[in-house]
């Protein structure tokens, strides 16, 4: 394999297997993008693939952008045919080209969260909701879970009859959705449902790329949702050439939908795959890879492997149980502060990893007292800034009038006299004509109700009917340049002359310098090519390597990186995990917690630090909590020294061995205002035996939170069984038996 002597046996053995589904578990720090250049440099030397059969789709722009590279080097000539994307891009590409099958047009508009909580708001008025009971919030993750599972508006209805709350949510659902085509927008769950639409509702154009993407490879698959796993599914439909690498001991994101069945389950949907684990790590110490090893091995739902290293044992880990999270800021930054002033690396080399970013403030406070440079990585994204969405918005409605969020956020941009009650006589005059908002404005003589606001009106329109009409010869830069001129937005700022105004100038220069890139590294520019570029980019994407600052970040925000110095903060049970897993009777609850644990742990790559604190302030209260049961997990011969005191006082109230152990022996926070003194939270013991079930496999049950399903699987595990419902409306949970108290129905 020449070129390929670089790979492990087992790296090699996955680039080597070309044919039929293949399941690459990949642990972390393994070298996985290593594999999928190699793996696509050998489909084209080796197997003679043409470059522009070959399809590598993974999640953001950052990993998207960095297989690229690696491709283009390792392959040279060619290497532009094979098709290296994200899912989100890989749709809006194809959606371009054929959404008007599905009666939309290809110029469409993607909707942002902010764009989506505006819309819900309408919604929610159209539907006279009170949104101070009834949560926008709330109505858009509904919707979202239901996108990311592909059930329609008028599927969700259909299961919803006889549900008053769902019944509700049915009727945001079908009108959020109406509305979304009338502004011919899609937001981003639609960008990956719509094209599994397309596909399934139009075969010649599913025929036409599974012709083309003969070959198929998934990173990050233990990510995918139940939308993006049908979307591959149907890609690699026709040739089965289909390669998935993910780590299900990295599934971390069932709260935007991620379904770590997809990857538990590869070789019962397909029979005929093959299985290459890739244990050796290149990242860390082998003391770091065995507590990760050990916390992990408590999950039940994953595939068996363990992690490896040529590194070194290296130091062992830091444990420190502090008596405050004051003290357990202070220690942290201290201790960075020594390991760069003993030139034992920099501060970028540093990170703390936290499980909520409210415990962000005390870190923030300390480093700021140290005068020590940090970021926080998960702020509000750069286009998510109001300048930046204000000219974004005179961007979309130029490129797409039907848009009528963007165009009522502009009409008063900048102010022109334009009052709330203008705008919802000409909101009325479009719902009674069945026009878009800005083609009711171009209607203005018309709407009699308005009467002289038309004056104010018509010179906004005739703004952007001329800037349409400088498309053809403009380029976006310019475009955004008269625009910005214009509407005499910079002026505005510079005539407020405050500091706050000078920062927003700079984000319009910075927008700018963006849009002159853009103009210079695409092929073909065009207006609708840099918006879906901008709707595109995600917050991780924005973390620049090289810096020399301190990263706080959380623990869902540091997978995919690594730092040689980390700092896991808050171990203790009631934050990490939290108290409502640890009271949860589904067990998968506990064990994305612990695979949130293991992400952290093996960020590390030469020195691991885990600290915790006796009493903390949570939501105005002085609470006090032991030792998080993740720590516990880990082997005590890899702390340091005299570090295991605090673990052995309290292995009395939280057994390691196991779940059921440790659960059934947790103790309530307590709070100085005696919040939780009189609560009595108890557990019955764990001696469930055959006896006592009244169900088995097949039979009806009923739960007092998750209503009816069916028992699909029942497994002894020592003290007490685990159950497998697959529910009628929250899918399928895996529980314990004791816990459960499910009723035969």
């Amino acid at each position: 394999m020449s070129k390929y002597g670089s790979l492990n046996s087992m790296q090699q053995e996955a680039v080597a297997y070309t044919e039929g589904p293949l399941l690459i578990l990949a642990g972390a720090g393994s070298g996985k993008t290593r594999v999928l250049t190699y793996r696509t440099a050998y489909l084209i030397e080796e197997k003679g693939v043409n470059p522009y059969h070959i399809m590598a789709i993974t999640f953001t722009n950052k990993a998207a952008g960095e297989m690229r590279e690696r491709i283009d080097k390792l392959v040279g000539f060619g290497s532009e045919g094979v098709w290296v994307s994200t899912f989100h891009s890989t749709c809006v590409r194809i959606l371009r080209r054929y959404i008007e099958r599905l009666g939309y047009d290809n110029s469409f508009t993607i909707y942002d969260a902010d764009d989506q909580k505006a819309l819900m708001k309408e919604v929610c008025r159209r539907l006279q909701i009170d949104t101070k009971i009834y949560k926008e919030k709330n109505f858009l993750g509904v919707i979202s879970s239901a996108k990311d599972g592909l059930v329609s508006p008028e599927q969700f209805a259909r299961q919803a009859r006889g549900d008053f709350v769902r019944e509700r949510q049915a009727a945001v659902y079908r009108e959020y959705q109406a509305m979304l085509q009338k502004n011919n927008a899609l937001d981003f769950d639609d960008l990956i449902g719509k094209t599994v639409e397309l596909f399934e509702q139009v075969p010649e154009v599913l025929a036409n790329y599974q012709e083309r993407f003969r070959y198929v490879m998934v990173d990050e698959y233990q990510d995918t949702n139940t939308a993006q796993f049908r979307l591959i599914e149907l890609l690699a439909g026709k040739y089965q050439n289909l390669c998935v690498v993910g780590d299900d001991d990295q599934s971390i994101y069932k709260f935007r939908g991620a379904n770590i069945q997809n990857i538990l389950s590869f070789e019962e949907i397909y029979p005929n795959a093959k299985v290459v684990r890739l244990e050796q790590n290149y990242r860390s110490t082998q003391n770091i890879l065995d507590a990760a090893n050990g916390v992990i091995a408590h999950n039940i739902a994953r595939k068996d492997k363990a992690l490896w290293t040529d590194n070194g044992q290296g130091s062992r880990i830091d444990f420190r149980q502090l008596d405050t999270a004051y003290e357990e800021a202070d220690y942290i930054i201290r201790d960075i502060q020594g390991k760069v002033q003993g030139g034992k690396g920099s501060y970028g080399d540093c990170a703390i990893l936290y499980r909520t970013n409210a415990q962000s403030r005390l870190f923030e406070e300390r480093l700021v007292v140290a005068n020590m440079p940090y970021r926080i990585v998960g702020g509000v994204n750069f286009y998510a800034r109001k300048e930046v969405k204000d000219l974004l918005a005179y961007l979309k409605t130029i490129d797409n009038g039907s848009d009528d969020l963007s165009v009522r956020r502009i009409i008063n941009i900048p102010k022109r006299g334009i009052g709330a009650t203008t705008i919802g006589r000409v909101q009325a005059y479009a719902e009674e004509q069945g026009l878009s908002f800005y083609d009711a404005l171009q209607q203005v003589d018309d709407i009699q109700a308005i009467r002289k606001a038309g004056g104010k009106i018509r010179p906004f329109v005739n703004f952007i009917q001329v800037m349409r009409s400088k498309l053809e010869y403009l380029s976006v830069s310019q475009v955004l340049q008269e625009v910005i001129d214009g509407t005499g937005y910079v002026k505005e700022l510079e005539a407020e002359n405050t500091e706050e105004s000078r920062a927003r100038i700079e984000n319009i220069d910075e927008l700018l310098s963006k849009a002159f890139a853009y103009d210079e590294a695409a092929e073909t520019p065009t207006l609708s090519g840099f918006l879906e570029e901008v709707a595109l980019v995600a917050d991780i994407d924005s973390l620049q390597e090289g810096s020399d600052y301190v990263v706080l970040m959380t623990f869902h925000s540091a997978k995919g990186l690594e730092f040689p110095h980390v700092y896991m903060a808050g171990l203790e049970d009631g934050l990490f995990p939290s108290y409502m897993t640890i009271l949860s009777d589904d067990l998968a609850d506990l064990e994305e917690e612990r695979r949130l644990c293991y992400v952290g742990i093996t960020r590390a790559m030469s020195d691991l630090s885990i600290t915790c604190a006796r009493q903390r302030m949570i939501r105005g209260e002085m609470q006090y909590n032991t030792v998080s049961r993740f720590v516990q997990e880990i082997p005590r011969h890899l702390l340091g020294r005299g570090k295991t005191a605090a673990l052995e006082k309290s292995q009395k109230e939280v057994q390691p061995q196991s779940f059921r152990e440790a659960v059934s022996k947790v103790k309530p926070i307590f709070s100085t205002r005696n919040t939780y003194q009189s609560r009595n939270v108890s557990f019955p013991s764990a001696n469930t035996s055959k006896a006592t079930l009244e169900y088995q496999v097949g039979d009806r049950v009923a739960h007092m939170k998750f209503g009816e399903g069916t028992v699909s699987q029942i497994v002894e595990g020592g003290r007490d069984y685990e159950v497998t419902v697959d529910f009628d409306k929250v899918g399928t949970k895996k529980m314990f038996a004791t816990f459960a108290k499910l009723k035969k129905v």
